[in-house]
């Protein structure tokens, strides 16, 4: 029995033995699991733990672009920005720490310092300029917010932020400036909120001049405050770029009170000048009336703060009698002396049209039916064309199509299918009713035919300026040949003979050589009525004849009194006058063209 037992024990060793190897096979498991999750854990963190964790610990402050400037053609800033601060507290935090460490440089060597509130606080009330028990005030409380000091200036920023103190922050801020006030101030626009273009070149330039704020990125501790040796990464901003224009700030001051002055004068609604670079059609001035102040837009009404000299469409009138001319001139189909004998009145396919003015049957030349202005002889002229001719040439000079030059709400006018045209408007298109334009594709225009013939489209863009100064010019959009240039200067001739032989006398400038033409429309009624309200009275213009350089248009929207009473000449001349003068523009020395206005 005894050996039986014994035997039982033996036969029990190997069985325990492999129990412990199990266990501890199991327990060498174990803990390489463990260890093997520790390391993916803290070692290859490979569900971004760690990542996260520091993102929890990151904190960023936005840094602001600083936004573009406007200037115009010498560089004069109308308008620009400046880039401020807010300082802002978190109470809770700053109040509850007694001190805190930050890196700074002691001996030539990084060191981290251990700083007292009271003395944080006393460098940040020096830095600010403030005292400093109002901001132990100010930074002492309960409060998550709180605004301890406002529009500070960049360098004094970069200073708070190097101080590190506890539950301060800075947000940037942009201000815009507006040093030349409601000068060009519909063309310029102004800002929403302070950050977003709301209007003009503010609007539409916006993603040009705004930039790309940069961000500063620091760590924070779980107790709130800056961890000294964490995180400190700066992307600094990216300004926007400078918009340059074509116009010139001292030339449009001046026509904007020329025609404020005109408007107030008549109690019209509105007004509108244009002055434009024929060689370039760069626009030199672009005025209109009750210009809003960007500083203050509310204090114009919200119908002022465009620019009327794009956005209004109105029926242009006998402006538009140099269309025909010049149409029938290039189409072979009547020349400056041509005579036409031009009754009373003259009704054509049942449709009968007068004057301005009473007068017998008379002979007129081409010249003369431009020069006085005269809606039957017109009428006639333009028979010499197919209903489609006289479409297609309102089209070739830019009628129906929008000039684009940058500004928002651009009117392209209304110029109906000549096969949707009544028994009459056939016929009143020739002289411009039955048709709508801004004074800007007037202008156009008349630009082609001061220029040869050849059609520039208006730039008031010049170029962009980058942050570092580089300067991009905006390329001008291509030309095109609108009639030839001998047709050009034919109606060259009958617009200068308007104004030393015709009605347009008004529009003479001593020493200088002047072409031009006036328009009367009647303008429909915007209040909901039917019918007409009033008259659109118009001037415009080209100098020096013998090498024309300028383009000068005064528009008078509804002004009161008798139409026959009212002229734009002395606007028009006066600005005309100031153009010259302000680019040198030496006076003329060739024989003005007197074409005779009556034929022989």
């Amino acid at each position: 029995m005894a050996q039986k037992t014994g035997n039982a024990r033996k036969a029990n060793v190997p069985s325990a033995t492999r129990r412990l190897r199990l266990g501890l096979g199991i327990m060498l498991v174990f803990l390489l699991v463990v260890g093997g999750k520790l390391f993916l854990v803290q070692g290859l963190d490979v569900g971004g733990m760690a990542e996260a964790a520091l993102k929890n610990r990151l904190t960023p402050v936005e840094l602001p672009a600083e936004r573009g400037r406007i200037l115009d053609s010498a560089g004069t800033v109308l308008a620009s920005s400046v880039i401020r601060y807010n300082v802002v507290v978190d109470q809770t935090v700053n109040t509850k720490t007694e001190s805190f460490r930050r890196l700074e440089t002691v001996d030539g060597k990084d060191t981290l310092v251990k700083v007292s509130r009271d003395q944080g606080i006393s460098e940040l009330a020096s830095v600010l300029g403030m005292d400093k028990s109002a901001l132990t005030d100010a930074l002492t409380g309960n409060q998550r917010y709180y605004i301890v000091a406002k529009d500070i200036k960049p360098d004094i920023e970069d200073r708070i932020s190097k101080l590190q103190i506890p539950g301060i922050v800075t947000e940037g801020t942009s201000k815009r400036v507006y040093p030349n006030g409601s000068v060009a101030g519909g063309i310029i626009g102004f800002l929403k909120d302070g950050t977003t273009g709301q209007a003009g070149l503010e609007q539409t330039q916006d993603e040009v001049l705004k930039g790309t704020p940069g961000k500063r990125l620091f760590e924070i501790g779980a107790d709130g405050l800056r961890i000294p040796v964490g995180v400190d990464q700066l992307t600094p901003a990216v300004n926007g770029k400078d918009v340059k224009l074509t116009l010139n700030s001292d030339l449009q001051y001046f026509a904007q009170q020329a025609i404020q002055s005109q408007k107030d004068k008549l109690s019209a609604e509105w007004g509108t000048i244009i002055v434009s670079d024929v060689k370039t059609g760069n626009i030199i001035a672009m005025a209109d009336t009750n210009a809003p102040d960007p500083n203050d837009p509310g204090k114009v009404d919200a119908k002022d703060r465009g620019v009327r000299a794009v956005t209004a469409a109105y029926e242009p009138g006998s402006v538009e009698k140099m269309i025909t001319a010049a149409s029938a001139i290039d189409e072979g189909k009547s020349s400056p002396l041509d005579r036409f004998t031009i009754p009373p009145t003259y009704t054509v396919d049942g449709q009968t049209f007068s004057d301005a003015f009473e007068h017998g049957t008379e002979e007129r030349t081409l010249a003369g039916i431009v020069g006085y202005s005269m809606n039957t002889g017109t009428v006639m002229v333009g028979q010499r064309l197919s209903k489609d001719q006289r479409h297609d040439w309102l089209q070739k000079f830019g009628i129906g199509e929008a000039p684009d030059i940058g500004l928002p709400a651009e009117a392209t006018g209304i110029l109906t299918p000549a096969d949707q045209w009544d028994g009459r408007q056939e016929y009143t298109v020739l002289f411009g009713q039955g048709v709508s334009q801004s004074t800007l594709q007037t202008v156009r225009a008349y630009q082609s035919i001061a220029n040869g013939g050849v059609m520039l489209q208006p730039r008031l863009i010049d170029s962009y300026i980058g942050p570092g100064g580089t300067e991009e010019k905006v390329p001008a959009q291509p030309s095109r040949q609108i009639v030839s240039k001998d047709t050009a200067k034919q109606v060259r001739d009958i617009l200068e003979s308007a104004v030393t032989e015709g009605e347009i006398k008004e529009a003479a400038i001593d020493g200088y050589r002047v072409g031009a033409k006036t328009g009367t429309s009647e303008s429909p009624c915007d209040d909901g009525k039917s019918g007409f309200c009033g008259y659109t009275a118009s001037i415009i213009g080209m100098a020096p004849m013998d090498d024309p350089r300028f383009i000068v248009e005064v528009v008078l929207q509804r002004p009161k009194g008798s139409i026959y009473g009212i002229t734009n000449g002395p606007v028009f001349r006066s600005v005309m006058s100031q153009t010259l003068r302000t680019f040198n523009i030496q006076p003329s020395t060739g024989e003005p063209a007197r074409l005779p206005q009556y034929a022989k």
